[in-house]
């Protein structure tokens, strides 16, 4: 510049204003990213929390950041949300995307209605890799495949958990295992895995049996009608995911979802474990037909996913929440509470606070508590469209007499189903008996 002290004013500037810099957009190695997100928290330290849930195998810290009012503890009344990416390593829009959500959030909160309400009323927790080392070891971007896929191990991580439906015979890996005990420790409501190679939203089953429907080439949960709102909610606020054959190689999906299982069957899965033992619904996001496209794609993946991103975020009220409590108003932990009909192989139970979280499309529900040695409470309700007021409904189910309380009444992680399909397998050879009883009798007569 030819004007004097252009150089000095601009150093001013830029120490006055060094957010106005933001992120770029560009692929960030681990060291960048997590100087970013604890850069982001020294910046906004009263609407976030940053911590690491573990380490990798090679020793990189599997970093989340909180966003919400009360970023550090969970708060009653308030669901917690999350968003994980780049599981495998090699599929890499997920990771970029989820930093500038992070940026998004943060730069607009107090000035963006929406992103002001999301921050008031749910805890968003984001996990920008959750397969570092993976991401670190893949040298060519390739649009189909590399050995970053994996983790150090040579493991792949979403055929790495607890299966509901066979006995998976892997040795958890260290990623895994974080995830798990944060999932654990958190009462996660609703959640989202950000993959790549396809344009898609997949959602649970991603394995099956008989019993959820696996013979006609579909796996259903008992939630299926949530888990396709879920998806179609992410797919028709996407740029271009609704219309199902972005990438002319795969599959047409009618509005860009799919069942997992109806997709392809996969083992040991992480939205099936979300869904059965940590009462969260997962649905898996498939990004980009290119697994590791030009960092200067990125932006216009922004563009495309912005709207879906913040809009699954609100779904997370959907249906009824609240507590359970006795007589004193003391909350009563490991209650049973679930929708009539769509009962969960391991049942829903209350937190140590005794809250409840279930996401229900609007209509009439009958909820059912059930108290160990106390018996149930039964309650019909009208469910409104919770994420249009940011707050699912709100119910509390009082106790007179408790007299006992289940003290660890986790379900154990084994094929629950494979006991389910044993049950329903005895069952039918009645049925059949009772089928043909009656056909003779009618004859006869």
């Amino acid at each position: 510049s030819n004007f004097p002290g252009a150089g000095s004013l601009c150093l001013a500037l830029a120490l006055l204003f060094p957010v106005a810099v933001g992120l770029e957009f560009s692929y960030h190695p681990s060291e960048e990213l997590g100087t970013f997100l604890k850069e982001v928290h020294r910046q906004h330290p009263s609407i976030t929390s940053l911590h690491s849930v573990g380490r990798s195998v090679a020793g990189r810290d599997l970093w989340i950041l909180v966003l919400g009012r009360f970023p550090t503890q969970h708060t009653i009344g308030i669901p917690e949300f999350k968003y994980i990416a780049n599981m495998h390593g090699d599929e890499t829009v997920g990771r970029e995307l989820l930093l500038h959500l992070i940026d998004f959030l943060v730069t607009n909160d107090k000035s963006d209605p929406v992103v002001t309400r999301l921050i008031d009323s749910t805890r968003i927790h984001i996990m920008p890799s959750m397969n570092p080392d993976g991401f670190e070891a893949t040298t060519v971007h390739d649009c189909y495949y590399s050995e970053g896929r994996f983790n150090k191990n040579g493991k792949d991580l979403n055929r790495n958990f607890p299966d509901v439906f066979n006995s998976n015979n892997v040795t958890i890996q260290p990623e895994t295992q974080a995830v798990i005990n944060w999932i654990k420790n958190e009462t996660f409501v609703l959640s989202a895995n950000l993959h790549g190679g396809a344009l898609v939203a997949s959602y649970t089953f991603d394995n099956g049996n008989p019993a959820t429907g696996s013979l006609r080439g579909y796996s259903r949960s008992p939630d299926d009608d949530v888990f396709m709102h879920l998806a179609k909610t992410y797919s028709s606020n996407h740029a271009s995911m609704y219309k199902g054959n972005e990438c002319g190689n795969k599959p047409v999906f009618p509005y860009g979802i799919t069942n997992g299982y109806a997709w392809y069957q996969l083992q040991g899965g992480m939205q099936d474990y979300n869904y059965i033992w940590g009462q969260c619904f997962e649905i898996t996001l498939e990004l980009s037909c290119c697994k590791y496209p030009p960092a200067s794609q990125l932006q216009a993946f922004w563009n495309d996913n912005k709207a879906a991103l913040i809009e699954y975020i609100k779904q997370v009220h959907l249906g009824i929440k609240g507590q359970v409590l006795d007589r004193h108003g003391q909350p009563i932990p490991n209650v049973i509470v679930e929708a009539k009909g769509r009962e969960h192989i391991c049942p829903y139970r209350t937190n140590q606070h005794g809250e409840y979280y279930l996401l229900l499309l609007p209509g009439s529900y009958v909820l059912n508590a059930t108290a160990p040695g106390s018996g149930s409470i039964l309650k019909t309700l009208i469910v409104p469209n919770g994420p249009e007021n940011f707050s699912a409904l709100k119910y509390d189910f009082v106790f007179p007499e408790v007299s006992t309380i289940a003290r660890d009444a986790s379900c154990p992680t084994k094929p629950l189903y494979q006991d389910f399909e044993s049950i329903s397998a005895a069952v039918k050879p009645t049925l059949h008996f009772l089928a043909l009883m009656t056909v003779l009798y009618t004859v006869f007569k």
